[in-house]
């Protein structure tokens, strides 16, 4: 199917509308990421936390085939701020403003406040995909000069988008997070059973504690209540209290995300003399469980570990996932099964003087964290060593 070269701008996501946006975002080959789903993105728009009040404002790309039908879409913000993205560059930004630039706006294509790999590039299985995505990159690089923005910046991209992006000149970015991959276990003591025996003691130790003190329950669609959400919420808040100081969701965000996506959430949930106290947040995809927020009002030993990750797991091997990506950060799930897993960013940098230093950097930083990747799984993974 040929591809109309102009791109449209649409200040709302729900311009494009929820079958034309799923028709690209639900390509089979994309594995139903949930973040790009057009319900998630909608969600965070209509909830007023991914809107121009709040510094990402939408300026989402579609481009039509020649009968006018959208054929491919890349979600796309104008930011005033670098806050909510996981993916860090305010050094740049400093670095850009001492020596007399503006850094913001900025562009960014990516899930908002959710650092888990999806497509950015989002095309109908039955057009071409390169066509596709140089028409879709060449419009948010129209879009970049048009507001004079300083970058774009697309975050948590897949591979493929992410290597073909650095072949159009875009520098190229790797970070790492901690994910657990399903090598065909049939149950959490199958997996325990991959594990050194130091590890399977420690962890069934952890998951006993934990399950001692609290009843625990995995909850999906119709189970999850509002006041599910309500008590959940007061977790939310006060990790992100206590985390960064301002959480970037709001309880309108949960409800609508219980009102529209409830089969595609898992909420592991835990309580104690009747009182919720403690709750994880997972989203579910085609191949993969996304595990996204955590939060609690009373401290017990092992309980994040167990509701966070070994409820995962558990769950996943349940339903035959490929693998569970646990959010940002933390050496601590190497322990837990979880191992040194590359995400990638690629970013276009508007002034040549900016643009040098930056790529760099991000040379130098990816053979740093490739490094402390391979040392990382070595020194550090539970798994038994073969031989």
């Amino acid at each position: 199917m040929k591809l109309k070269a102009a791109v449209q701008i649409n200040r709302r996501i729900s311009e494009i509308g929820h079958e034309a946006w799923d028709g690209c975002a639900g390509n089979p080959d994309y594995c139903a990421n949930p973040f790009m789903s057009f319900d998630f993105l909608d969600i965070a728009e209509e909830a007023g936390c991914a809107v121009e009040k709040a510094g990402w404002g939408p300026q989402h790309l579609s481009v039509e085939d020649e009968q006018g039908a959208v054929a491919a879409v890349m979600p796309l913000y104008l930011k005033s701020h670098s806050q909510g993205e996981y993916v860090f560059d305010h050094a740049w930004a400093d670095a850009y403003e001492r020596a007399g630039g503006q850094y913001y706006p900025k562009l960014i294509s990516a899930a908002p406040f959710t650092p888990a790999t999806g497509p950015r590039l989002l095309a109908r299985p039955d057009v071409d995909r390169e066509e596709a995505w140089r028409i879709l990159l060449g419009g948010s690089l129209a879009v970049c000069e048009r507001y004079e923005a300083s970058s774009l910046h697309v975050n948590f991209p897949t591979e493929a988008e992410w290597t073909w992006m650095g072949q159009q000149g875009l520098s190229l970015r790797q970070g790492q997070q901690y994910h657990w991959e399903n090598r065909g276990y049939s149950s959490f003591d199958d997996f325990l059973g991959d594990l050194s025996s130091g590890r399977r003691k420690t962890i069934r130790r952890e998951r006993r504690d934990a399950q001692s003190q609290v009843e625990i329950f995995a909850l999906t669609g119709s189970e999850i209540t509002e006041d599910h959400w309500d008590a959940f919420f007061a977790f939310y808040m006060d990790t992100g209290s206590r985390k960064w100081g301002r959480p970037y969701l709001n309880r309108l965000f949960f409800s609508l995300l219980g009102e529209r996506m409830a089969d595609r959430v898992l909420l592991v949930m835990a309580r104690r003399n009747g009182r919720w106290i403690a709750g994880a947040l997972n989203l579910i995809g085609a191949d993969c469980l996304y595990g996204r927020n955590w939060g609690c009002i009373e401290d017990v030993p092992f309980l994040h570990f167990e509701l966070c990750y070994y409820q995962a797991i558990e769950w996943a091997i349940g339903k035959g996932l490929a693998r569970v990506e646990a959010g940002a950060q933390g050496q601590h799930k190497i322990a837990r099964g979880y191992l040194p897993s590359p995400v990638y960013s690629a970013h276009f940098i508007a002034d040549p003087r900016l643009r040098g230093p930056v790529e760099d950097f991000v040379q130098r930083e990816r053979a740093a964290v490739e490094g402390e990747m391979e040392w990382l799984a070595e020194e550090y993974s539970p798994f038994r060593q073969e031989g």
